[in-house]
């Protein structure tokens, strides 16, 4: 049975993120705001991995000067839902 999560990032343009967790992987990644292409792409390419390894491959990933970015906050996002 999946579990929706729903995050509110901080220090990016997207206000919110939302995602299921199932037997450990992710599925319909959303994000309210932000780049709309580029998280797009990423709720593509992370459908149905490791909720965990996607965490760690995105944890420190930065947009400009911002020391985060909506990468980081999903990585954030992850952690908190997984704990």
């Amino acid at each position: 049975m999946s579990k929706e999560y729903v995050f509110t990032p901080q220090g990016v343009c997207a206000r919110e993120i939302k995602f299921e967790i199932e037997d450990g992987k992710i599925y319909n990644l959303r994000f309210l705001g932000g780049c709309n292409g580029n998280l797009k792409a990423i709720g593509k390419l992370v459908e149905g991995k490791d909720a965990k390894e996607i965490a760690s491959i995105l944890k420190g990933n930065e947009c400009g000067n911002r020391g985060t970015s909506c990468a980081d906050q999903l990585a954030m996002a992850i952690e908190q839902a997984v704990q």
